[in-house]
């Protein structure tokens, strides 16, 4: 291979969000697109020379071409070590990990998350820092004003990077190491559970069913779940990473992970089943019957940490983002533990983890994890909720139940209006800024409105301030809405609405019946359907 200097220029639209820059495939696989970011990225983090890097993907269309791809341009630009996961692949905690325990200078992940795969549909790649986290704002604003006024990249041309087979090999002077996705991890959650407890009740016949919708985590959960934990062979579906992930989408919630959930809705239920994403990041749980919400997940494992080896010494505190309902705060206000309350974005946990306030965190956004790696974890939440069943002898349903009989129930759900126009996205949002000094005290049926405001969250740990994190509605008597415009999409704007009440005594609503009233309310407040002509959503959670 010779080591060369491309000439480029700026390509309009490189501005990396919370999860890095996503856009459709192919716009990735133009001339110069992906190489023009990569350069941005190291170019914006200070450059790359004699650093170590984590390079890995969750096995969309393109990751493996886009791993050589970085790998030779981080040997151009003088990087000392690579460490690439087997044929490009690293489930997102997983690289997390590497980054942490190798204690490398930071990594490069590509994912698009939970949105469909091929090459028509959607990729994504991200800077993630030394502490295994996503880079902070002032990373990717540099990053994005290098993309601005880019007008080289350097590469290593010609030959090829052998990423199928594991070993050190070499590129110029940048050693490459090629390893084993799964084992680091594996190791990981031995460290963290009691599996000898959790094998010994799947032995005693708890039968499990884990959804990997053909993505990252598939490998991950075959090594756990059914190697190491005894779990009958099959009890991991749709379990080998596939470019295309099959067709299917995959985004653990009850819409998109229907199979899963019309098996565990039906007569002959396996007694726990879980599904994660397409890079492992996030979970759904479910119980025989009992679709178990991110927010009440979240609380619950909260209030059963400690039956954990790796959290028997208890919580720090803990960490929810601001749509998430406020089911958390009770546990740990009970638990005597601070709770903060952060925009949405992992990057913001991160901070709280780093400086010892906090052990767990979550978002609704079917995201949960703790301060073992700097990323949601969906095997990780899969795994303390066996834990949880085999030290208490419980199912899912009842772990339910007792819960709610001791903290009340958070009747939560968020409803996703997807590829609404940008422009009347962003008007309905302004429009919506607008009214909300004349809000309370105004009644909607019988929910009067008690606070109004556009969130914004101050760091308490570095001390900058994130503002317009969402709009927030909260009634009296406590129920609530909150609205905001998602950037994990690739076209169009995602409008989020989150409503939430809580309940001290009828813990069996539907959650749609129960937030009937609030979800009425916010539809007139907002004008959904005045601004985008939607009536309902496309997705419900």
């Amino acid at each position: 291979m010779t080591k060369i200097t491309i000439n480029t220029a700026p390509i309009e639209g490189q501005k990396p969000g919370t999860s890095g820059l996503r856009k459709k495939c192919r716009v990735f696989m133009t001339e110069h697109y992906l190489e023009n970011f990569v350069q941005a990225i190291f170019d914006g983090i200070g450059g790359v020379q004699g650093k170590t890097l984590i390079v890995g993907g969750d096995g969309r269309f393109y990751n493996d071409k886009a791993t050589e791809i970085i790998l030779r341009m981080a040997a151009a630009n003088g990087a000392g070590r690579a460490i690439a996961g087997q044929n490009g692949l690293l489930s997102t905690p997983a690289a997390s990990h590497l980054i942490r325990s190798m204690k490398t200078d930071g990594g490069i992940i590509l994912s698009a998350s939970h949105n469909p795969g091929g090459i028509d549909e959607d990729f994504g790649i991200k800077y993630n820092m030394s502490n295994g986290g996503p880079a902070p704002e002032s990373v990717t604003d540099a990053i994005f004003d290098v993309t601005k006024s880019i007008q080289e990249y350097h590469i290593f041309e010609g030959g090829s990077v052998d990423l199928s087979v594991i070993g050190a090999t070499a590129l110029g002077d940048m050693q490459i190491d090629i390893v084993d996705p799964v084992t680091a991890y594996v190791d990981l959650m031995q460290s963290l559970f009691d599996f000898p407890a959790i094998g010994k009740m799947i032995a005693g016949g708890t039968a499990i069913r884990f959804d990997a919708m053909n993505a990252i985590t598939g490998p991950y959960a075959s090594a756990i779940i059914e190697d190491l934990l005894g779990a009958a062979k099959g009890s991991v579906v749709h379990g080998t990473p596939l470019p295309d992930f099959g067709g299917m989408h995959p985004d653990p919630n009850p819409t998109w992970a229907h199979e899963l959930m019309d098996e565990m809705m039906g007569p002959n239920a396996p007694a726990f089943g879980c599904a994660s994403d397409g890079d492992g990041d996030r979970n759904m749980i479910v119980g025989p019957n009992c679709y178990v919400s991110p927010s009440d997940s979240l609380a619950v494992i909260a209030a059963n940490a400690t039956v954990a080896p790796g959290y028997a010494s208890g919580l720090k505190g803990v960490a929810r983002s601001m749509p998430t309902s406020a089911a958390l705060d009770r546990v740990a206000e009970a638990l005597g533990i601070a709770c903060y309350e952060t925009p949405t974005g992992w990057k913001f946990f991160g901070n709280l983890m780093d400086d010892g306030r906090v052990s767990l965190c979550g978002e609704e956004s079917f995201g949960t994890g703790s301060d073992h790696v700097r990323e949601k974890d969906g095997v990780w939440a899969v795994l303390m909720w066996l834990n949880i069943m085999a030290v208490t002898g419980k199912s899912v349903p009842e772990i339910m139940q007792d819960h709610w009989a001791k903290f009340g129930r958070n009747y939560y759900s968020r409803h996703d209006f997807e590829a609404i126009e940008s422009d009347k996205a962003d008007a309905m949002i302004t429009a919506l800024r607008g009214a909300l000094a004349g809000l309370k005290g105004q009644s909607f049926g019988a929910m009067t409105v008690e606070t109004a405001d556009d969130y914004s969250y101050l760091d308490p740990v570095d001390g900058s301030t994130s503002a317009h994190q969402g709009v927030r509605v909260v009634f009296e008597g406590g129920a609530r809405f909150v609205v905001r415009l998602s950037g994990t999409g690739t076209s169009g704007a995602t409008l989020r609405l989150y409503v939430e009440k809580l309940d001290l005594k009828d813990f069996d609503q539907d959650p749609q019946e129960a937030l009937a009233d609030v979800l009425k309310a916010a539809h007139t407040i907002i004008q959904i359907e005045g601004f985008s002509g939607r009536t309902a959503p496309d997705v419900i959670t």
